[in-house]
């Protein structure tokens, strides 16, 4: 039976990478840290409850991971195609549902539960990409991090996942500099 979804929250979809991707946990030491719990991002996904009922860990996991190479690519071209093949791999179409009063809703569907969550990151991000391009995403460059971001800054300069990261940067690089002129 089909799953029809609509698209994530932007900050879901960081959420989901940063939280659940391998990378992500092992750069800052969190690796072997237990995970959250798996309804503390299925209450945000906005995936009907069936596909919900049936996320696990290792689905979670599964999805970052596949996610993670599209924020870390270092060409637009390379981006584009890891993003065509997670939405070609998912197999997600377009779709029309019915909303209230008998309106029409753009929605997405895919033929297998197991993809539904891979399809709505997919295409989220696939949406965000074709408005704002390939330099709004990526990895942290702090040092020990490798969380993903979505730069939705007006400047487009964001290079940080987090104000803490950027903070911790910047009194490492003032304390260096103070070490060498002191």
């Amino acid at each position: 039976m089909a799953v029809t979804f609509m698209d994530i929250p932007l900050q879901v979809l960081t959420d989901l990478v940063n939280g659940w991707g391998t990378l992500p946990r092992e750069g800052d030491g969190r690796g072997d840290a237990p995970y959250r719990p798996v309804a503390d991002i299925t209450a945000h996904l906005g995936l009907p409850a069936r596909v919900d009922a049936g996320l696990t860990p290792q689905a979670l996991v599964h999805a970052a991971d596949r996610l993670y190479p599209v924020f870390s690519a270092q060409d637009a071209e390379t981006c584009a195609r890891h993003l065509t093949r997670l939405l070609a791999d998912s197999g997600v179409r377009p779709a029309l549902g019915a909303g209230d009063g008998g309106s029409l809703r753009a929605v997405w569907s895919v033929d297998d539960a197991e993809h539904a969550l891979l399809a709505t990151a997919a295409i989220s991000l696939r949406q965000y990409l074709a408005a704002h391009g390939f330099a709004r995403i990526g990895v942290c460059t702090a040092r020990n991090c490798a969380d993903v971001y979505l730069d939705q800054s007006p400047g487009g300069r964001r290079r940080f996942c987090s104000v803490t990261c950027q903070n911790r940067t910047r009194v490492a690089a003032f304390r260096s500099r103070k070490t060498v002129t002191g």
